[in-house]
């Protein structure tokens, strides 16, 4: 893996580098929309409750909302912190339309805000 990741990779890469083991993949979608599908390794947490200490561990940082504009905003301020945090191009609609496997339902790893503070 290059030491400097670029800012954003597909929904392939993304799903390699999670099979890899060393990534993690963050959903900052509204909870309607993680309910409606997210990957199986997603940990959610909506883009307005995002925190560096509500981040899961991993690295790169994938982060990844509905279309790739949200999660690109996410992952430039990840960034800005210090974060190795890398855009899914295209979001979710993406990763589905590469036949990429997602689960409905609010899933094991949704993070509910007592479970952050």
């Amino acid at each position: 893996m290059p030491a400097q990741l670029p800012q954003q990779v597909s929904p392939v890469e993304a799903a390699r580098l999670l099979n890899e083991g060393e990534a993690a993949l963050l959903d900052v979608r509204e909870p309607n929309e993680w309910a409606a599908g997210h990957a199986p390794q997603a940990t959610h947490v909506p883009m307005g409750e995002l925190t560096l200490e509500s981040i899961p561990a991993g690295s790169p940082l994938l982060v990844v909302c509905h279309l790739g504009g949200r999660s690109m905003q996410a992952t430039v301020a990840l960034r800005r912190n210090g974060i190795d945090a890398v855009n899914v191009a295209g979001g979710m609609d993406a990763w589905e339309a590469a036949g990429l496997p997602v689960v409905a339902g609010a899933g094991s790893d949704e993070r509910s805000e007592a479970d952050r503070g």
